[in-house]
């Protein structure tokens, strides 16, 4: 199966492309943009999503957040966001964006979690990577940013809100 992985939420920066197939023996055949790499995953718990990884040698312990294409992940005590597709999903947004202009306008929660504050008000405009408010997730404190210049149309939630992964949280113009 084929995954496209964007570390940088800039749009338009190109994915990195991850192709895996499951061997007979239940290791992982893995090539990063074409090249083979080395890797092994040990499930350490399914409920709170910890992984063991394996990388060139290399042990990293992995937890991971939310779900496909917005996850986040908590590697070696630092946190990030990557979007990861598979070809089937991206298929279908492709498909999807071709019906219904300005998908990325609406802005979910990549997570559970809490609304600690709002940075944005209706009528604001907005920039590219531009906080638009501050969610709390796993005791960390996690800013969610516009990914498209815009007008704010609606606010959805307000400080003190939970929501769940997935919830609209504002929409822009």
């Amino acid at each position: 199966m084929r995954y496209y992985v964007n570390l940088d939420p800039t749009p338009g920066a190109p994915p990195i492309l991850v192709d895996l197939v499951e061997l007979p023996s239940g290791r992982l055949e893995v090539h990063l943009d074409g090249r083979p790499i080395e890797v092994d995953v040990v499930e350490v718990t399914a409920e709170r999503r910890q992984l063991s990884v394996r990388v060139g040698g290399q042990v990293v312990d992995l937890t991971t957040e939310g779900t496909p294409p917005e996850i986040g992940a908590v590697a070696s005590g630092h946190r990030s966001y990557v979007r990861v597709e598979s070809e089937r999903m991206r298929s279908a947004e492709q498909a999807k964006k071709s019906t219904v202009a300005g998908g990325d306008k609406v802005v979910k929660s990549p997570m559970p979690g809490r609304v600690v504050k709002v940075l944005v008000a209706k009528g604001d405009g907005v920039e590219v990577g531009q906080g638009l408010l501050v969610l709390e997730a796993m005791k960390m404190e996690n800013e969610v940013k516009a990914r498209v210049a815009g007008t704010v149309a609606d606010v959805h939630v307000a400080a003190g809100a939970a929501v769940e992964g997935g919830a609209k949280l504002v929409t822009l113009a």
